[in-house]
């Protein structure tokens, strides 16, 4: 069994059910919006979402190139980022790839050169996990700084007011 071929002749089904779980995280409605609505400009999320989940797994397939990889992640977790989600929240879609692939390749996975490919497979799965958690980091602490600095503001602001402090 050549895994990735394999994969390839799925790959459709692959990244549709992957696109469908990741969505799933949101709450229902939202999560319906998000498979239905086909335009890029009135779905924005759902678009960055599915261009993401195809790129990463067509990266899987043919490439693992670190940049493009980045480039493919930084849009989903930026939007997970800012919204309400816990860490292994906002990066846990990465991993949902391993479950649909052992269950497309479940009469496949036997065979011990199937599983060594498998194996292979996922490590770098494991691996754009790492680089989505380095990624949610970053967006996270810029996220914290900027509310920091708005409330340092809204202090001197409070205070100059009351005229506790002038500047000079």
């Amino acid at each position: 069994m050549k895994l990735k071929k394999r994969l390839n002749k799925q790959k459709a089904a692959i990244v549709r059910k992957w696109f469908d779980m990741v969505v799933d995280t949101y709450p229902m409605d939202t999560s319906r919006f998000l498979k239905s609505q086909k335009d890029p400009f009135a779905n924005p999320v759902g678009s960055a979402t599915m261009e993401g989940v195809e790129g990463l797994f067509h990266e899987l397939l043919d490439g693992m190139d670190h940049e493009r990889i980045h480039s493919l992640l930084d849009p989903i977790i930026r939007i997970r980022a800012v919204q309400n989600f816990s860490p292994s929240e906002a990066i846990g879609f990465v991993f949902f790839l391993k479950k649909i692939v052992r269950e497309t390749l479940k009469n496949d996975i036997s065979e011990s050169q199937g599983t060594n490919e498998l194996l292979s497979f996922e490590t770098n799965i494991d691996k754009i996990g790492l680089m989505a958690f380095d990624i949610y980091m970053t967006c996270r602490e810029t996220l914290f700084r900027i509310q920091a600095n708005e409330e340092k503001n809204r202090t001197f602001s409070a205070f100059e007011r009351a005229g506790l402090i002038k500047e000079t």
